[in-house]
């Protein structure tokens, strides 16, 4: 990875981790300790702890799952925007549906991975979201250009046009 620190800074990034599932957190702080330009400051298990190591910490990146208890995913990254609005979002989630990817990115978050993907996707998404770019697991995008493309009045309306003519 590219030399990437805290912005305006020679610090490493810093790095909150949230996940219930303790052997991912294992997984993913064995992947990022290799990294010099990353830090993990903290670790959360569940969604109210995250929101409070968020305001206390600021780290610079969060990872965050979806299912969360006490509070999921998408409510904790709302919160966030609220306690520590310079945090950026990565996603790294096993939920693959699209409703659900698009209303964890309207809260602002920069990325989604899906954990499948997160061995060979994690810290290029993680260089992406930092130099403030929008990073899509490569699995999720397709899905969701054609749920984005398919949702619009018009591309419906053209289709069924289209279909009803018998032009294909």
């Amino acid at each position: 990875m590219e030399s990437l620190k805290a912005a305006g800074t020679n610090n490493p990034v810093r790095v909150l981790v949230v996940d219930d599932f303790a052997p991912w957190q294992s997984f993913v702080s064995t992947i990022l300790q290799k990294q010099v330009e990353l830090r993990i400051i903290g670790r959360a298990s569940d969604g109210l702890a995250a929101v409070r190591y968020a305001e206390e910490l600021h780290p610079e990146l969060i990872l965050l799952d979806i299912g969360l208890p006490s509070l999921c995913g998408i409510e904790v990254a709302r919160k966030i925007r609220e306690v520590s609005p310079t945090s950026k979002i990565l996603f790294v989630s096993e939920n693959r549906s699209v409703d659900i990817v698009e209303k964890a990115l309207t809260t602002g978050a920069e990325g989604y991975v899906i954990k499948a993907d997160a061995r060979s996707e994690l810290l290029p998404a993680i260089k992406t979201v930092l130099e403030g770019k929008r990073f899509i697991s490569a699995s999720l995008a397709a899905h969701l250009l054609v749920a984005t493309i398919l949702s619009t009045p018009q591309t419906l309306l053209s289709w069924a046009v289209m279909l009803a003519s018998g032009i294909r």
